[in-house]
């Protein structure tokens, strides 16, 4: 439904005739307006302004100020009409009934409008949006039309049958038959949830079928390596030569904070001389496009050096020969069983890692550890980095120390 509603009608000066102006219609609908002659025409002398209506009681003001209600009723049951009939209710919309013509019914299709919104979206990657940003969109577009089919037997709907039902019944069918977990649905939702938004921008949606439905997140429990864990998979002997490639790419992560996308696209003129005179990496991150500035540590330095002259390094400028995502995920839970690690490793475990055991555990403040992060805010950092029972234990023991003196 319309959120602002206006109806007035005004005197249109007319060079033409001095001494009476056309009076005009002017339907307001949400800041957007349309005016229709009503083809009567009044002194200006003898026209309320505030009122929109003739002044005084003579014959040709009664009989014009009744001809100005019954065009006012019918703009009002042509609003009527329009909702009763499940059509936007625009000011065109409602001049197009009070010219007596037809409203051009123009059926937009689900699937059409994600369709070209991710064409939109893979038009600016890279200008506006990041690659991974386009797969979850295009991920999001596989699991709607699956759900349709799922649910409907169709592959595409009018968005007029949005609904909360359909709403609800798109988060079951993501939980029991893709198996997703809660935040994952809820990720899929919000993605959904910007193609409606689009919709209802647009006319197209006259009801938001996200209204009432709550898309709470759930506080995840972060999987970090311990410096125990660390020290094992660092100094274990690896003959296989991926794996010790995976394994040392992996570490250089924990030690630096990156993330898998930002490793592999990471080149040796991001690596720079800093503030200290001490080499640093600054790099935009794919994600949130923010630059992160990480000072290199040694373990890090040290690995970068173990592979400076490896070929695929050489030949595209690269730091690091990084392999695909899926290969190092499998390639790390090989590397796990070998270190006894009894955890589901996956690269993403050394962005933790870093933020955790190597950075807050060792003292250094939230706020840096946000920078080096690439974070916008803290609070995104305060998700990744969970503060330690050993790092609450070396923050009190100062205080403990206190009350005992």
């Amino acid at each position: 439904m319309e959120k602002s509603f206006g109806l007035h009608f005004h005197l249109k000066k007319c060079i033409n005739n001095e001494n009476e102006f056309p009076i005009y219609m002017r339907i307001t609908v949400n800041g957007d307006y349309r005016e229709i002659s009503v083809k009567r025409k009044c002194d200006p002398a003898k026209w309320n302004v505030g009122a929109g209506r003739v002044d005084g009681k003579t014959e040709f003001a009664k009989a014009l100020n009744s001809f100005l209600d019954v065009l006012q009723r019918k703009v009002y049951d042509a609003r009527v009409n329009l909702l009763e009939n499940d059509h936007p209710v625009t000011a065109e919309n409602i001049k197009t009934l009070l010219l007596g013509k037809e409203i051009s019914v123009h059926n937009y299709m689900l699937m059409e409008v994600f369709k070209h919104h991710n064409d939109q979206m893979a038009a600016l990657v890279g200008i506006e949006y990041a690659a991974g940003t386009l797969e979850r969109y295009t991920t999001s577009f596989n699991h709607t039309r699956s759900f349709l089919e799922w649910k409907y037997q169709v592959t595409d709907m009018d968005i007029a049958k949005l609904n909360y039902e359909f709403i609800s019944e798109y988060e079951f069918w993501l939980k029991s038959v893709r198996k997703c977990d809660h935040n994952t649905t809820m990720k899929y939702l919000s993605n959904f949830r910007k193609i409606v938004k689009r919709c209802l921008l647009n006319g197209w949606l006259q009801k938001d079928p996200f209204m009432g439905f709550k898309m709470p997140k759930r506080e995840v429990e972060r999987t970090a390596l311990t410096e125990l864990e660390l020290e094992k998979m660092a100094n274990l002997p690896i003959s296989i030569e991926r794996l010790r490639l995976v394994r040392d790419i992996f570490l250089f992560s924990c030690y630096s904070g990156l993330a898998y996308a930002d490793v592999k696209k990471l080149r040796r003129e991001d690596i720079i001389i800093g503030v200290d005179g001490e080499k640093w990496i600054s790099s935009k991150r794919q994600k949130t496009d923010v630059t992160a500035r990480i000072p290199l540590l040694p373990p890090a330095l040290s690995i970068l050096e173990q592979y400076h002259n490896h070929p695929a390094c050489v030949i595209e400028g690269r730091i690091l020969p990084v392999l695909s995502n899926q290969k190092m995920n499998s390639y790390l839970k090989e590397i796990a069983d070998s270190c006894g690690i009894a955890k589901n490793l996956t690269y993403h475990i050394a962005r933790h890692t870093f933020a955790t055991t190597v950075t807050l555990s060792n003292g250094v403040p939230i706020e840096t550890v946000s920078k080096m992060l690439g974070h916008r805010n803290l609070k995104t950092t305060q998700h990744y980095a969970r503060i330690l029972d050993t790092k609450i234990s070396m923050d009190m023991k100062a205080l403990r120390n206190k009350f005992v003196k």
